[in-house]
C-alpha cells in the first residue's frame, strides 16, 4: 500500500516535479564535472606547468660537501665536480620514468671569441638514447620548452651553434653567419631567447663544451623536467628515518622529493633537489584551483536546493487536504513524513542519474577546451553523486515536510490551516 502511496503521489504535479528535477540535475551535472576534473587536474596541471621547463636538477655530490672548519674552507680548489654523460639515460629506468617529461644535461665552457672571453654551454637538443630495448630522445626542446630559437634548432652531431640574443646584438650575428670559436669555425644554426644568461653565452652541442673543457663525457648537471605531485607534510619527510610501509608509500609517490631521491640513486655520485621556485608555486596554484571548483560546486547544490524547498513547499500547501485526510483516517507523522522522504529519494535518484551523464559530458568538454585532452567521469562516482543529490533533495525538502507533519487535521479539514 505505502508503495502504491508513493507512486500516486509521485506521478502528480509532473511540471513541478520536472522544474524540481531539473534543479537536481544541473547542480549535480557541475558537481560531478567538478569532482572529475579534480581527481584528474593534478597530473594534468603538472602537464601544464612544464611549459615553464625544468622543476629539478642534479648536480655532483661533491659541491654539497661542507669542509667548512673554523671558518676556513678546506675544500681543494678546482673547478667543481662533474657527472659522467654515461649515468643520463638511466633516468629511464627509474620508478616514476613515466613522469619525466625530458632532461637536458649542461657543461659551460670558456673560450675566446675574437679577443672577449664567452661562455660556451653545451647540452643536449633533442639527442636520441636507448635504455635496454626502448629508445628515447631528450634535450632542451623538451625540458625547456620557453627557450626561443630565430631561426633553426641544431641536431646534437653537427657543428652548428646557437648564439644568445644579446651577444648576437653586440656582435652582430644571425642565422647562417659563421663564428669562430677554438680556432676553428662553426654556423650559427640560429639566436636563441631566453631571457636569462643563456643570452649572453653561445649555446652548443655537448661534446664541444666537452672538446674545450678538457672533460670528455662529464656534465656539469642535468635538469629535469618531472610530472609530480604537490608537496605536502608527508612529502618533506627524511627518507632515512622512514621504514617498510611508510618509506614504501614515500618512496611510491610521485613527489618532487621522491623522484629527487630516484635521480640520485640512478646516476652515481649526484646530489638531487626540486628547484623550489617551480614546486613549491605548484601546490598552492592546485590548492586555489581545487578551492575554485569546490566553490562552485556548492554554489550549484545550494541553488539546486533552493529550488527543491521552493517545489516543495508549494506541493505541500496544495495538498493540505489531502493530508488532512491521512491523519484524520489514522496516518501517524512518521508515515506522513516517509511518504514525502520516498517521493524525493525517487526523484533525487532520477534527476542525480541523468545529472551524472550530463556531468560526464561537460567535464569531457571541460578536459578538451582547457588541457586539450579528455576527462572522464568514473562510474565509480555513481554511488557517491546519488548521495549528493538525495543529500541536497533532503536539505531542500526537510522544512517543508516539517510543515506537512506538524499540519491538524480539523483545522486543514475545515479549511482553516
Amino acid at each position: 500500500m505505502f508503495v502504491r502511496l508513493v507512486y500516486e503521489s509521485f506521478r502528480r504535479q509532473r511540471r513541478r516535479k520536472l522544474l524540481a528535477g531539473i534543479a537536481i540535475a544541473l547542480g549535480v551535472s557541475v558537481a560531478t564535472a567538478m569532482i572529475a576534473v579534480a581527481n584528474d587536474i593534478g597530473d594534468k596541471i603538472s602537464r601544464e606547468l612544464r611549459i615553464y621547463g625544468a622543476n629539478l636538477i642534479v648536480t655532483p655530490q661533491d659541491d654539497t660537501l661542507d669542509l667548512e672548519f673554523g671558518g676556513v674552507n678546506l675544500k681543494a680548489p678546482s673547478d667543481g665536480a662533474y657527472l659522467s654523460e654515461e649515468d643520463l639515460p638511466k633516468i629511464k629506468g627509474m620508478f616514476w620514468r613515466n613522469n619525466i617529461v625530458g632532461f637536458a644535461p649542461q657543461l659551460p665552457a670558456s673560450a675566446s671569441i675574437r679577443g672577449q672571453e664567452v661562455t660556451v654551454l653545451g647540452t643536449w637538443f633533442a639527442k636520441p638514447f636507448t635504455y635496454g630495448k626502448q629508445e628515447y630522445v631528450s634535450g632542451a626542446i623538451k625540458t625547456f620548452p620557453w627557450w626561443k630559437v630565430e631561426g633553426a634548432w641544431p641536431t646534437d652531431d653537427s657543428q652548428d651553434v646557437l648564439v644568445g640574443q644579446r651577444l648576437a646584438q653586440r656582435r652582430n650575428l644571425q642565422g647562417g653567419s659563421q663564428i669562430p670559436i677554438a680556432g676553428k669555425m662553426y654556423r650559427v644554426a640560429g639566436v636563441l631567447s631566453t631571457g636569462g644568461a643563456e643570452d649572453d653565452q653561445i649555446v652548443a652541442p655537448l661534446p664541444l663544451a666537452q672538446q674545450l673543457s678538457g672533460r670528455p663525457g662529464s656534465v656539469r648537471r642535468v635538469y629535469v623536467s618531472a610530472i609530480t605531485k604537490p608537496e605536502d607534510d608527508f612529502a618533506k619527510r627524511d627518507p632515512r628515518t622512514m621504514r617498510g610501509a611508510v618509506y614504501d608509500r614515500w618512496y611510491c609517490s610521485p613527489y618532487p622529493q621522491s623522484i629527487a631521491y630516484q635521480l640520485q640513486e640512478a646516476i652515481t655520485h649526484s646530489h638531487a633537489e626540486p628547484i623550489r621556485q617551480v614546486s613549491q608555486n605548484e601546490g598552492p596554484l592546485l590548492k586555489r584551483i581545487t578551492g575554485l571548483m569546490l566553490l562552485l560546486s556548492l554554489a550549484a547544490l545550494f541553488a539546486s536546493a533552493l529550488a527543491v524547498a521552493a517545489g516543495m513547499a508549494t506541493t505541500v500547501l496544495e495538498r493540505r487536504a489531502e493530508i488532512g485526510l491521512m491523519k484524520a483516517l489514522g496516518a501517524r507523522k512518521s508515515v506522513v513524513a516517509w511518504l514525502f522522504l520516498a517521493e524525493a529519494v525517487l526523484l533525487a535518484v532520477i534527476a542525480g542519474a541523468v545529472g551524472f551523464a550530463a556531468g560526464s559530458v561537460l567535464a569531457r568538454h571541460i578536459g578538451l577546451a582547457i588541457f586539450g585532452s579528455q576527462i572522464s567521469a568514473q562510474l565509480v562516482l555513481l554511488p557517491f553523486v546519488l548521495l549528493i543529490a538525495i543529500g541536497v533533495t533532503f536539505a531542500g525538502s526537510a522544512l517543508a515536510i516539517r510543515r506537512a507533519v506538524a499540519l491538524d487535521p480539523v483545522y486543514v479539514l475545515r479549511g482553516e490551516g
